[in-house]
């Protein structure tokens, strides 16, 4: 048995739902290992059940698994804005959601992130990037302010296999757009954040309450 093995047969299960996603993904899917899987989902649910949110904005959906990882702690009155750019996911996504008893809780955005969350109303209290990585920065910069004080951002791949231990090509743009969102994190003091080294890197961000 591995380590792996061994928290997996020691955490909650996970749904019979998203189970049989995960599969579907190997199946039909050229890059199902982008899944977050049974450790990450469950971590991603006490997050949210610790943290309480009322709205939660997803940059990429991909096929869905966080997404209704992340629905499964929301309150009665929470809701899950998610936005994956590639419209070729937009049928197996809605067919995961169209399954879940939480499909009343989430809003599937179908295009460029960067266009669509000036479109979207409010300000939300949970934030979870998950999309091109050469775009972090980008994304960071676009929803901060519409992080409530208090709030939580969450950043995927931050260490992106370990390549960040190394010196990127010029032409490898994801390794570079991941260093480069890590280096402006680290100096932004505006939050408090800590790296978990889970599976590829998961960064999480508190959005402190600066008084003016």
């Amino acid at each position: 048995m591995t380590i792996d093995s061994y928290i997996l047969n020691h955490i909650d299960e996970e749904s019979e739902q998203l189970s049989k996603l995960y599969r579907e993904a190997h199946v039909r899917l050229v890059r199902p290992r982008m899944v977050s899987g049974h450790l990450q989902g469950r971590i991603l649910k006490m997050l949210v059940r610790l943290h309480n949110p009322r709205r939660i904005l997803e940059i990429g959906t991909y096929t869905g698994y966080a997404t209704l990882c992340l629905a499964e702690a929301l309150p009665e009155n929470g809701e899950i804005h998610t936005i994956e750019k590639d419209d070729e996911m937009e049928d197996f996504i809605r067919e995961q959601f169209d399954q879940s008893n939480l499909k009343d809780k989430i809003r599937l955005h179908i295009g460029d992130a960067l266009d669509i969350i000036p479109r979207l109303e409010g300000n939300f209290d949970m934030v979870f990037i998950d999309a091109d990585k050469r775009r972090y920065c980008e994304y960071y910069d676009l929803i901060f302010d519409r992080v409530n004080p208090g709030g939580v951002i969450l950043a995927d791949n931050t260490l992106w296999s370990e390549k960040v231990l190394e010196s990127p090509l010029p032409a490898d743009k994801q390794t570079i757009g991941i260093l480069q969102f890590n280096e402006k994190i680290k100096h932004d003091r505006r939050i408090e954040k800590v790296i978990l080294p889970l599976r590829d890197g998961l960064t999480v961000c508190f959005k402190l309450r600066i008084k003016n």
